[in-house]
């Protein structure tokens, strides 16, 4: 499997809010067939940015890292 150059988030969960490493990142919505087109996401200078998509309100956070979500368990990870 390839590795993403941007980490991409899904919400299986229905989290309101994640909190993630990294300003830039691709949201996936959720697992398929229940996911929306795979888009990218740019926080610039600010802290948070809500997906046009599905509603979700991603934070940036200092103490994780780019891989990293909270809650756990939101990245987005391709099946085969």
């Amino acid at each position: 499997m390839a590795e993403h150059t941007v980490p991409h988030f899904q919400n299986d969960q229905g989290a309101r809010t994640i909190d993630i490493g990294v300003r830039e990142f691709m949201c996936c919505g959720a697992s398929s067939p229940y996911d929306h087109p795979h888009v990218y996401l740019d926080m610039g200078d600010e802290d948070e940015i809500v997906c046009p998509y599905c509603s979700t309100l991603y934070r940036h956070a200092d103490d994780l890292d780019a891989l990293e979500t909270r809650p756990e368990g939101c990245l987005y990870k391709e099946t085969a």
